[in-house]
């Protein structure tokens, strides 16, 4: 296969790639090029619209569906539409999207559309209870649907230790645990939580939550949730360190067992993927910084096949 960018004509980045209709929808962000300072809160990273790409096959010819969903249409929010992610349930497509707020705060919106590729219609108001960054969907076999996100440093899940924010939120250190993603089951219009939000356990093999020094293995960002032989997969990325790792539970909620890595860093600083099934073939969607030469925040889509041995395990991608 490949490993040539998908998309060459504008620059993207953290794609949340489904199925839908038996074509591949890939839901990106839009990186565009910026005056804005390179720091770790992630200020280089100033998108203001999604685009939804779709292909027939994996390796042919992918079409730019435009804009389907532009900042300027969404009342909330101020600027920064980052990671987004996409799900379908009763005949309606959802775009799932994190957003400052007037009072720079990461809050998360829901829009909602007809047709895959969209546009998609805004709610007025952010979904109540979000907070952080990287909503990833995921519908289960029983119709049911819940939401995973979180992401430190820039992200401010560091700022949600408690119930409300605090602005000298710290990510803890050493031996004490590390900060977990979440997860909530969503309302049956998909529009809202079902629920408070709850901590998403990732453990060793002795059952024990990874480590805050653990930055090889612990959680930073980019969340995502994929089922294989009745396993449940929840993947994302160590952030600082880039990688791509992955742990295996027995539900949506785990706990979760940490498995191993999928990617090792690539070029440019961010690392941030999708896993999906399409026509019997698993598939590792995910972005560097090949066409911009390393620019961070100038970043291309790619995809590639991955492999599970006997155990359940995702084979490395070399």
């Amino acid at each position: 296969m490949s490993d040539k960018p998908l998309i060459t004509h504008t620059y993207t980045a953290d794609p949340s790639a489904h199925v839908f209709d038996g074509k591949v929808y890939i839901y990106p962000s839009h990186d565009r090029e910026t005056d804005q300072p390179t720091n770790d809160n992630g200020d280089q990273y100033d998108m203001v619209d999604y685009h939804v790409f779709s292909l027939d096959e994996i390796g042919g010819d992918v079409t730019d569906h435009g804009v389907a969903l532009d900042m300027k249409d969404i009342p909330w929010v101020s600027k920064q539409l980052w990671a987004p992610d996409a799900a379908t349930k009763n005949g309606k497509y959802y775009l799932y999207f994190p957003a400052r707020a007037a009072d720079g705060i990461f809050r998360i919106g829901v829009a909602v559309g007809d047709r895959p590729e969209g546009p998609f219609t805004a709610e007025p108001q952010p979904m109540k209870g979000s907070f952080s960054i990287d909503p990833a969907t995921f519908v289960d076999d029983d119709d049911e649907a819940y939401m995973y996100f979180g992401g430190i440093w820039g992200g401010q899940l560091q700022n949600w230790q408690g119930e409300t924010y605090d602005p000298n939120g710290k990510e803890p250190e050493g031996d004490a645990p590390a900060l977990l993603p979440v997860v909530s089951k969503l309302t049956e219009d998909m529009k809202e939580f079902a629920e408070k939000p709850r901590e998403i356990q990732i453990v060793d093999e002795d059952g024990e939550l990874l480590k805050a020094s653990d930055h090889d293995r612990r959680f930073f960002e980019a969340a995502w949730m994929h089922k294989h032989e009745g396993k449940y997969y929840f993947s994302y990325s160590t952030g600082d360190t880039h990688y791509l790792c992955y742990a295996i539970g027995d539900n949506p909620y785990g706990p979760f067992t940490y498995g191993g890595r999928i990617l090792e860093p690539v070029l440019g600083w961010t690392t941030h993927h999708s896993i999906l099934e399409f026509k019997g073939k698993w598939y590792l969607f995910h972005h560097d910084c090949e066409i911009s030469n390393g620019v961070n925040h100038l970043r291309n889509v790619k995809v590639k096949e991955i492999f599970y041995d006997e155990d359940g395990k995702i084979l490395p991608v070399k």
